[in-house]
């Protein structure tokens, strides 16, 4: 599937990032595999995972069944549409959306401590800051590479991952 599993190392930034709290309500926005919203169901009261493919629904219906997580409200549809029936969020996470812009206004009136956004595209790294700067939230970008060991020739190597882009909104 495009866009993959969130790495591990970006996960725990993002998560510490959306001040993860005990009870809260938390959206998932592209939730791809459903990596995020499992790790933020572990915490929050209730998670609402959005993703507009199917594909990416199935693949987390399954990892939801395999971790039980029954505090997961899992919704197939386009991200804004789908907040327009949500009334309160602490926070946020937004992994993906193809109407970033749409969605974070979304958000700004149903957030009420911070939104999340990982990025890799520079656009969507620029759209998301301007966005948020716009609807009141401080802003924060963190830039992280991630290299992993692999082993070769009885050695280990660093292999680089994508680096990510993680922008934090926070409400003051």
């Amino acid at each position: 599937m495009r866009g993959g599993p969130t790495q591990d190392e970006i996960l725990a930034i993002s998560l510490a990032k959306m001040d993860l709290r005990d009870g809260d309500v938390v959206a998932d926005i592209g939730c791809g595999t459903g990596k995020v919203a499992i790790a933020a169901a572990r915490r929050a009261a209730r998670v609402i995972a959005v993703d507009r493919r199917p594909e990416a629904i199935a693949v987390t219906r399954e990892a939801l069944m395999k971790a039980g997580c029954a505090n997961v409200d899992l919704i197939g549809g386009e991200g804004a549409m789908v907040l327009e029936s949500v009334d309160f969020l602490d926070c946020a996470f937004v992994g993906g959306s193809r109407d970033l812009e749409r969605v974070l206004k979304m958000l700004s009136s149903r957030v009420r401590r911070s939104v999340v956004v990982n990025a890799v595209l520079l656009e969507t790294l620029h759209q998301a800051v301007e966005t948020l700067g716009a609807l009141g939230f401080a802003v924060e970008v963190v830039h992280v590479q991630v290299t992993r060991s692999r082993s070769l020739a009885g050695g280990l190597m660093l292999v680089p991952i994508n680096p990510v882009f993680i922008i934090t909104g926070r409400r003051t």
